[in-house]
């Protein structure tokens, strides 16, 4: 018995794939589909400033009026490389920064002259010139100077204000996103460590798919070649198995179900005929021979026939006959002979494909990135330890900072301040018809306010444009030497030239990686690979320590797989021969005759009511009719009599109802899956014998003829293992992404984005105003005059006005 079986599964573990028709090597490898886990950071690949970055615009913009020439790579070079003379190439520094040298030259005539002027100006106004004299002189034109000089000194305090919210806002927003500095260098770090370990994991991720690879070839096993001569009985048989022990178990749910639902057909039956009886001997009562009473007893004593059942329990037969023959016919282990076949054919294809997997396991030990990951593990938790360190001493340096350019825009806010507050008290407290040695104390106090605001620009002026051009030295310089050179990528250019870091290296990074300085690896090409996300390996051309299209190169394996098929003994022996006892159980099989139950006879008696009348509905007529009578035992009854009959209908035929159902649904289930189950038992019998012919007389040929087919249909799922190997190391395996965010979050983040932007915009703001404060001053000192109250005035003589 158990050779017949074990035939018949092997059969069966390649029914599904005969079934569609042959299949070719490539067909069958379709099936093999990889997915490389993805892997998730957290750091933000772009900055956005938000609205404050159209002032780091107008800031950009201007730096390129001052500075517009070339990135000076050649300059770079020869710092980099120590050749670099100042006293040789100072004109080459001096023309680059000529536009930032005139800025800085400037304001420090500012800081120099301002004071000295302020000084001078002083001086002359204690001994009564240069405008200090208490006397004016009147003018024609004078009320028209007078509004000139306020429209004048009003637009430039405007101007002024709008330089200091520059100020303030640049100030603000360094101070902010200083102290978001910390979260950023968080999730870089954390993204980093993510890097390194998950590359490990991904490369054993990669070995660990062998496994799938290896499992999936069983399931295509020689038997598949073996049974294509007798492809019909493969068809047939295939999922014969499978499909019996779900037939078996859905033909226990529905006997199940068809005995709870006649044990429940004749309980409702039992107790509607004790219900008849019931309402029989109530309407023999005497009441009931009077009119107009006994009309109503004959509608019901009519109507007594309809309570009862609609189904006839003996429609509903029992299936217990055909689950006990199918029980017999499982009871041999199927599976398990299955496997022993197997077994039994391929021992030697699974310790061929057993040394694969180890050899496989062994190169991806040998993956030359695992040796680097340890060091740059310990390297990166020290650099995280330092750059917490000093991000500490930073945010404390930030606050200094912070408060002390605070100081200079609220200094810059105090002078707007006199010159606004002069301008509202002289401009409210003007009277045209008052003499200059008349003028009222707001007009006064608006004058005086002016001088006050002329007086702090003269004293703080100087300071204030010493701060401006210390930031702007540094800031413009950083801004063209630093951050916009790293967005166009020519700092990596300036990197990249031969022999520039080390005089005996052509390329840097490979003399650092392969110690061979000829490969061409380049800053710039591994910053934009990296940027890409793609992988270490593709972006270090680590081919060259590592090549990994020889380590998955198929004709290193093919030699192995053919040797061990080679080599293999097939023994057919006992193993294929379908015996007279093997034809009885395939006989019995077909005798179970399941296909010929007639499912439709008891899915049409389950798809009736229970009842023959609606209990619910025959119970209110019941007690409408009841109302009817005069008070009795006869309405008393009646009422009784229908409180039973809603208390049957609750409990048993809701109940009855749900399980017609369940037996309805099973029996459409039963019909679909036994639907043409008997022929296919008559061929299986009928291709026995062909099949017996072919295991006796040809068996050992084809299995030698179909060992080719099998070796190349192994090949060729190898050969999508290993391309799916050779994209996941070239392509995504180490993706380095992190690395380059890394490199933005320090330079066109925390340093351009953070830091060198704010302190651009500051000093431009800044600038502006600590600039504006001289022709403010000048339109200050003229306008007092016409505001402050004098000591003497001109005298009329004859109509003339004194000039």
């Amino acid at each position: 018995m158990a050779p017949v079986l074990g035939f018949l599964l092997l059969l069966g573990l390649c029914g599904d794939t005969v079934s569609e028709g042959p299949l070719t090597s490539t067909d069958r490898s379709v099936g093999l589909k990889f997915e490389f886990p993805p892997v998730k950071y957290e750091t933000e690949e772009s900055y956005e400033a938000g609205p404050i970055n159209i002032l780091f615009q107008i800031v950009h913009v201007f730096l390129h009026l001052v500075q517009p020439n070339p990135f000076p790579e050649d300059i770079l070079r020869k710092v980099i490389q120590k050749k670099f003379d100042l006293s040789k190439d100072y004109e080459k520094i001096i023309y680059y920064e000529i536009g930032i040298i005139i800025c800085a030259v400037l304001g420090l005539l500012f800081i120099i002259l301002m004071p000295l002027v302020g000084l001078i100006f002083c001086s002359c106004r204690c001994c009564n010139k240069c405008g200090g004299e208490m006397h004016q002189r009147q003018k024609k034109n004078g009320n028209f100077l007078r509004k000139y000089f306020a429209v004048s000194l009003l637009v430039i305090c405007l101007l002024i204000s709008i330089g200091i919210i520059y100020g303030f806002v640049a100030n603000q927003h360094m101070r902010t996103h200083i102290g978001k500095t910390w979260k950023l260098s968080e999730s870089n770090f954390k993204d980093l460590r993510t890097f390194l370990n998950t590359t490990p994991e991904q490369i054993d991720y990669i070995a660990e798919q062998y496994t799938t690879t290896k499992e999936r070839l069983p399931g295509i096993c020689l038997g598949f070649s073996i049974c294509q001569p007798s492809g019909s009985l493969c068809s047939e048989a295939g999922c014969v198995p499978t499909e019996l022990k779900t037939l078996r178990e859905s033909l226990v749910q529905a006997n199940l179900n068809l005995m709870d639902t006649k044990q429940s057909l004749t309980q409702l039956g039992h107790n509607l005929s004790d219900v008849r009886r019931g309402l029989e001997q109530t309407l023999s009562d005497s009441t009931c021979h009077a009119d107009p009473v006994q009309t109503t007893c004959n509608d019901i004593r009519s109507s007594l026939g309809l309570v009862n059942v609609s189904i006839n329990p003996d429609q509903l037969p029992s299936l217990e006959e055909h689950i006990n023959n199918l029980t017999a016919v499982l009871r041999t282990n199927l599976t398990a002979l299955a496997h022993q076949v197997c077994h039994l054919l391929f021992p030697d294809v699974k310790r061929a494909l057993n040394s694969i997997g180890s050899n496989i396991e062994t190169a991806s030990q040998g993956f030359p990135i695992r040796d680097r990951l340890s060091y740059f593990s310990s390297y990166l938790k020290k650099a995280e330890d330092y750059i917490h360190r000093y991000l500490r001493v930073l945010e404390e340096y930030d606050l200094y900072r912070w408060l002390g350019c605070l100081v200079a825009c609220c200094l810059l806010t105090l002078i707007a301040t006199f010159y606004s507050l002069g301008l509202l008290c002289g401009t409210y407290g003007y009277d045209q018809s008052a003499s200059p040695t008349g003028r009222g104390f707001i007009s006064n106090t608006g004058g005086v306010f002016l001088m006050v605001g002329v007086g702090f620009s003269f004293f703080f002026c100087w300071l204030l444009m010493t701060l401006v051009v210390l930031s702007f030295v540094l800031g413009a310089n950083m801004e063209k030497l630093v951050c916009e050179p790293y967005q166009s990528k020519k700092l990596f250019q300036v990197l990249d030239t031969p022999y520039l870091l080390k005089e005996d290296w052509k390329y840097y990074l490979s003399g650092m990686i392969f110690d061979n300085s000829d490969i061409q690896i380049t800053f710039e090409q591994v910053y934009s690979d990296c940027k890409e996300n793609k992988s270490i390996y593709a972006t270090l051309k680590l081919e060259h320590a590592y090549n990994i299209t020889d380590q998955v190169n198929i004709t290193k394996y093919t030699g192995d797989i053919y040797s061990s098929f080679e080599n293999m003994n097939i023994s057919i022996k006992n193993v294929m021969k379908v015996d007279e006892e093997g034809r009885r159980n395939l006989r019995a099989f077909h005798s179970l005759e399941l296909d010929k139950v007639d499912y439709a006879a008891i899915m049409a008696e389950t798809a009736k009511p229970p009842t023959q009348v609606n209990l619910l509905t025959f119970a209110d007529n019941l007690d409408a009719k009841a109302s009817n009578l005069t008070p009795g035992n006869l309405k008393n009854s009646l009422r009784s009599h229908a409180e039973t009959l809603r208390r049957i209908h609750d409990v048993q035929v809701v109940l009855l109802q749900r399980l017609l159902s369940a037996v309805y649904q099973c029996m459409q289930e039963l019909q679909q899956k036994t639907t043409g189950l008997g022929v296919r038992m008559q061929n299986i019998l009928f291709f026995v014998n062909d099949t017996q012919n072919f295991v006796t007389n040809l068996i050992t040929a084809v299995v030698h003829e179909e060992r080719r087919k099998y070796v190349t249909t192994i090949l060729s799922y190898f050969e999508q293992y290993l391309q799916w190997v050779k994209h996941s190391v070239t392509e995504q395996i180490a993706a380095c992404k992190p690395v380059a965010t890394a490199l933005d979050s320090v330079v066109n983040i925390f340093l351009c984005g953070y830091v060198i932007d704010p302190l651009n915009l500051f000093w431009f703001g800044i600038g502006k105003a600590t600039v504006l404060l001289l022709p403010a001053l000048i339109f200050a000192v003229k306008l007092a005059k016409y505001y402050r109250r004098m000591d003497s005035e001109d005298v009329y003589e004859d109509g003339k006005v004194d000039k």
